[in-house]
């Protein structure tokens, strides 16, 4: 069983509806939902190109999916997310767009967003002590990827390698796409798809537990988390970062 702390929001939340709907599942209720219909790409096609992202659930990655640490719980994880939405403020953003990131499509910020950097960094520090080392096989497996030095400090620091200034936020709409064809329409599609919900500021209110079952699961919603806090993501941030951070990497 494997756990993750990914932004996410209820599971009436606009978003939300459009980003499960746009993936075909709902990872609260882990039911399959009709995806839209893309012209020039039959249904089959557009399941298969965001088959990868579906199965993980929409989301934002805050805190990679990681093992428990052998003497940890889920009850335990629990109570550290309901402590630490309880002293976090939520935050604002300028909010998303549809983008190509690399080969992918993703929902993203256009503009750079120091809170929602200064909360992803908190939730790392913060759960940190639930996460299993990563097995030897897993960190091979991340390092075919070709990484930077500095991310490969960070991966074995802290399993995973896009964090604190190489983290880029983002929400997965599609898997690797390889056909420009195939990408352009996807875009094009999601563009219209998301539009209500794109290129406006948004308030950050909440985060979600996500669990994998067993290997190779979907990923389920186990709990969506209200911040409710005083202590702002970025005064967190300056008070826990710098040293905490030199010292893992």
């Amino acid at each position: 069983m494997r756990y993750a702390i990914y932004f996410a929001a209820e599971a009436d939340d606009r978003l939300m509806q459009l980003g499960n709907a746009w993936l075909g599942r709902d990872p609260f209720s882990d039911r399959d939902l009709s995806q839209p219909e893309i012209a020039g790409l039959s249904p089959e096609k557009v399941r298969e190109l965001t088959a990868s992202p579906r199965r993980y659930g929409f989301h934002g990655t805050l805190k990679a999916p990681f093992y428990l640490r052998g003497g940890e719980s889920e009850a335990a994880l629990l109570e550290t997310c309901a402590e630490f939405a309880g002293r976090t403020a939520p935050f604002e953003i300028q909010g998303f767009d549809v983008n190509r990131l690399g080969r992918f499509l993703a929902l993203t910020p256009n503009e750079s967003e120091p809170a929602l950097q200064a909360f992803a960094a908190q939730c790392l520090r913060t759960f940190e002590p639930f996460r299993a080392p990563l097995s030897a096989a897993d960190l091979e497996r991340r390092r075919k990827s070709g990484l930077t030095s500095r991310q490969d400090a960070y991966l074995t620091a802290w399993g995973y390698p896009y964090v604190f200034e190489e983290f880029r936020f983002h929400m997965t709409l599609s898997n690797k796409l390889e056909n420009d064809a195939e990408a352009d329409a996807l875009a094009q599609a999601a563009r219209s798809f998301f539009a209500e919900v794109t290129g406006r500021p948004r308030t950050c209110r909440t985060f979600g537990l996500y669990v994998e079952p067993q290997a190779g699961d979907p990923f389920q919603v186990l709990k969506v988390f209200a911040l409710t806090g005083s202590v702002t993501p970025q005064a967190a941030e300056e008070q826990t970062g710098g040293t905490a951070r030199e010292e893992n990497a």
